[in-house]
């Protein structure tokens, strides 16, 4: 599913226009962006969720060449879904 399927399967759903459902979607895009930023962690109940974790610095190797190379620590976000939506899923 894309972006734009998402927005109109919203609009749908909440019985809005695609237009405000946009607005919704990158709001909440926006608010969970600088939500992981400031503290890290954002906790939807029965839903999951976001954290921010840190990666380590290690060595890999190009797939093209076999060549060693290093790959520098990074933050990546990592989601955990909650317990609702995994048997949801499961069903």
């Amino acid at each position: 599913m894309t972006k734009a399927d998402l927005v109109g399967v919203i609009a749908k759903v909440a019985g809005i226009t695609k237009d405000k459902a946009a607005k919704a979607l990158d709001a909440y895009e926006e608010t969970v962006t600088k939500e992981l930023k400031k503290t890290g962690k954002l906790v939807l109940v029965g839903f999951g969720t976001f954290s921010v974790v840190k990666r380590k610095a290690r060595e890999g190797r190009n797939p093209q060449t076999g060549k060693a190379i290093k790959i520098p620590a990074k933050k990546v976000v990592k989601f955990k879904a909650g317990k609702t939506l995994a048997d949801k899923v499961k069903k």
